[in-house]
Order: structure tokens, then C-alpha cells, then sequence
């Protein structure tokens, strides 16, 4: 009988206590976060943002980090609930962001047609209104986008983002794309997805980001990397997928590592 080939420990790596996870949901009930976070720094992850999904999410879960000061939040109206968005809740986002400065971005906000629990025409309308409101804090944005690029991309340019600070989250497209986003002086993020086979398009895509403009992401609990696929995601095995990415472009691991580190708290502009 095959011995069944044991998973390598991602603090096996020897990755410094310099990288950034852009984009992770660490404010699950069934989170244990303190232990979470102390998982992720032994495995060289210093800096995570949490997305909170909405004002009520982040009113019930901000607290859970009180005492993780290397975590900066994102605040949005993710697309799958844009039919029940309120002028309520964009109120409720603008005096959060007036007073919390551990608040970096408007998101993840967009476009997604893959599900059907929004309609197009809802998710458009309230995709425009969360941009105003980015207008008007003079904030970065994070979006999310689906199945829907091309109405993503007309909405974003007729609003006037192109050259405004924007990453574009969860990454998952091939060289056109991103050749038509960098166009536009954008960021992108990219999660443990590009460590499947299957994801050539995405593979090829990683190759051409500018170095300057490429940032890790998780995007925890989902999307684990290889070896994880399958188990539930986390900070702590997000050098997985630096060190795929690294092979791909070629680089150094560590020097990959370390510069998306940098890229992910110059563009939200953390202090170093």
C-alpha cells in the first residue's frame, strides 16, 4: 500500500515576517482569530486586510481586532447583495470611513454575473453609488468582478477611475486583461488559484504585472493554494502561492515576497 505524500507545513518555508495577505474574511463566527493571526506572522505573513462585507458586518466584527494592529480593513457591499443595499447602508460607510482610520478601501465592490442574487441592473446601480462614494472619501477601491468584465470596465471608465488607486481583487484572467487593467495605472491581486494546472491563462498572466503592481491575496476561507486545495484557506499559506508565482516570473521567492509586502501597504498606504 502507497504511503499517502504528507502536505508541506507553510512555515517550512523560511519566509521573513514581511509578507502581506491584500484580502482575507477573518470575521467568520467560526474564526478563531488570535489564532489565525499568530499562524499567519510564524509563517511570514505581517500584514492582512480584512474585508468586512457591508456596515453590519463590520460594526459585529471589528472588535475581533482590536488588539491586531497589522490588520487594516476594507469596507464594501459585495454584489451579491447589492438587491438589498440602502441609502442607509452608504450612510452608515461614510461615517465609518470619517472615523476609523484603520479603513483603507471601499470593498469589494462590483460586478457578478455568475450567480444570480442580484439582478445586473441593481448590482450596476449600486456598484455606481459605492464609486461615488470613493469619489467623495477620496479612497481606494477594491473590486470585485465576475463574469462581467466588460460592463466592470464601462462603468469604472465612464466614472473617471482610470489612473485612480484601484486593485483589482482576485485576479484570475489572462494577458489581455491584464494588459487592458495595468493600462489604466490599476493593481492586481492574486489569489492560490494561480497554483492550478488548469489556470494557464492566469499563469501566462502573472508573468507580465509589473513588479511594482502585484500583490498577494488569499481571499480566506476560500481558494486555497496546492498543496491545500480543497481545505479551508488562510493568511498562514499564502506563501504558496508567492512561491509559485515566483517561479513563474523567474524571481527570487524571497525578494517576490518581500516586495509584495511593500506593494500591498504602499497601496494602502500603511505606515512601514
Amino acid at each position: 500500500m502507497s504511503k499517502k505524500k504528507e502536505r508541506q507545513l507553510p512555515e517550512t518555508l523560511g519566509l521573513s515576517p514581511v509578507g502581506a495577505d491584500s484580502h482575507a474574511h477573518l470575521d467568520g463566527r467560526d474564526n478563531d482569530v488570535d489564532a489565525v493571526l499568530a499562524r499567519a506572522l510564524a509563517c511570514g505573513v505581517r500584514t492582512v486586510g480584512n474585508v468586512f462585507l457591508g456596515p453590519a458586518a463590520y460594526r459585529e466584527g471589528r472588535a475581533l481586532f482590536e488588539r491586531h494592529d497589522d490588520v487594516f480593513f476594507l469596507l464594501g457591499v459585495h454584489p451579491h447583495e447589492a438587491a438589498k443595499m440602502t441609502d442607509a447602508d452608504l450612510a452608515d460607510m461614510r461615517q465609518a470611513f470619517s472615523t476609523d482610520p484603520r479603513l483603507r478601501a471601499v470593498g469589494e465592490i462590483g460586478l457578478d454575473y455568475f450567480y444570480d442574487f442580484s439582478p445586473p441592473e441593481t448590482q450596476q446601480h449600486w456598484f455606481r453609488r459605492q464609486l461615488e462614494l470613493a469619489l467623495e472619501l477620496d479612497q481606494r477601491v477594491v473590486i470585485h468582478c465576475r463574469d462581467a468584465e466588460d460592463d466592470c470596465l464601462e462603468i469604472l471608465d465612464d466614472m473617471g477611475f482610470g489612473g485612480r488607486p484601484l486593485l483589482w481583487h482576485c485576479f484570475g484572467l489572462g494577458p489581455e486583461w491584464a494588459e487592458k487593467l495595468l493600462r489604466r495605472g490599476w493593481h492586481l491581486s492574486v489569489p492560490g488559484t494561480v497554483t492550478y494546472a488548469k489556470s494557464e491563462a492566469l499563469r501566462e498572466a502573472v508573468r507580465i504585472i509589473p513588479a511594482d503592481r502585484l500583490l498577494l491575496e488569499t481571499d480566506a476561507p476560500y481558494l486555497s493554494p496546492e498543496p491545500y486545495r480543497g481545505k479551508r484557506n488562510e493568511p498562514a499559506l499564502l506563501g504558496f502561492t508567492a512561491l509559485e508565482i515566483a517561479l513563474l516570473r523567474g524571481e527570487n521567492p524571497h525578494e517576490l515576497w518581500a516586495r509584495c509586502g511593500d506593494n500591498a501597504r504602499d497601496f494602502f498606504g500603511l505606515a512601514d
